[in-house]
């Protein structure tokens, strides 16, 4: 009884989560727990991981459909901003393994389906907010700075964007803004869905935890924010697939790193 209360959401009286200190040899140590989780629980990785590809895979494929493949670069760019949320099945994983209970296929996806109706569904929808804001300012940038250039095909928009001073400024510019979200996306979510998962907690208390665990602790937690953009990037380069990998890798460590960053309730 005591271990199946280890794996349900606690209750947290209302109560601000407490903010602990982190350190460099803490979030080595979180990467080599996530890293453990994933090998002890490859198939559960690679089907969250799957999951995130096709999905990747699926969009690309959409917008050459559609007849706009240049825009297949900045959704690249701008897709893993929602990874977090496919997460959190991992999340469920690395927390039964923690516990020492077995892992099952519809315990694991019964959680995930059971977040629809507790805060972590409002989390969805402010990823999908910032995504929606991002390509929407792709597309502002495009009319404002690229307005006179014309592109077809992906080739082409790359073309242009690599090798004249209009492309220039538009990488630049759209890189600038697009780290902006990312930063923002990144101290809101990297502690408040693990912490939504766990416990019993409004989601707006969540991300002013997870915004203050970063002021706390900038260094590991900016650390962790380049490890996961290098992943990242990584990644989406062989169309998605580094994804099967990656995104468990990830998510496993980033249960960890929530563990090792808010006191226990």
């Amino acid at each position: 009884m005591a271990k199946r209360e280890a794996v349900t959401p606690r209750r947290s009286a209302g109560m601000m989560p407490q903010v602990q200190t982190v350190t460099a040899a803490d979030l080595r140590d979180a990467l080599r727990l996530g890293i453990g989780d994933f090998l002890k629980a490859p198939l559960f990785g690679l089907f969250f991981g799957g999951i995130y590809a096709l999905g990747g895979i699926l969009i690309a494929l959409s917008l050459t459909i559609w007849n706009v493949p240049w825009m297949i670069y900045p959704v690249a760019i701008g897709f893993p901003l929602i990874g977090p949320f496919v997460a959190v099945g991992l999340y469920q994983v690395s927390r039964r393994l923690e516990a020492g209970q077995p892992l099952d296929w519809r315990d694991v996806l019964g959680v995930v389906w059971l977040q629809r109706q507790r805060e972590l569904a409002w989390m969805a929808f402010v990823m999908l907010f910032v995504f929606w804001v991002w390509m929407y300012q792709v597309r502002l940038l495009i009319a404002i700075i690229l307005s006179r250039a014309s592109f077809s095909s992906l080739d082409r928009f790359l073309s242009i964007v690599f090798t004249t001073p209009e492309g220039w400024t538009f990488l630049v510019v759209g890189h600038l803004v697009g780290a902006f979200l990312a930063i923002v996306l990144f101290s809101v979510t990297v502690i408040s869905i693990p912490l939504l998962l766990d416990r019993e907690s409004d989601f707006v208390t969540a991300m002013i935890t997870s915004v203050k665990t970063v002021f706390e602790n900038p260094v590991p937690m900016i650390g962790w924010g380049l490890i996961v953009t290098v992943a990242v990037l990584a990644s989406a380069v062989p169309f998605f697939l580094g994804f099967l990998v990656s995104l468990p890798i990830l998510g496993h460590t980033t249960w960890h790193l929530y563990r090792k960053s808010i006191k226990p309730a």
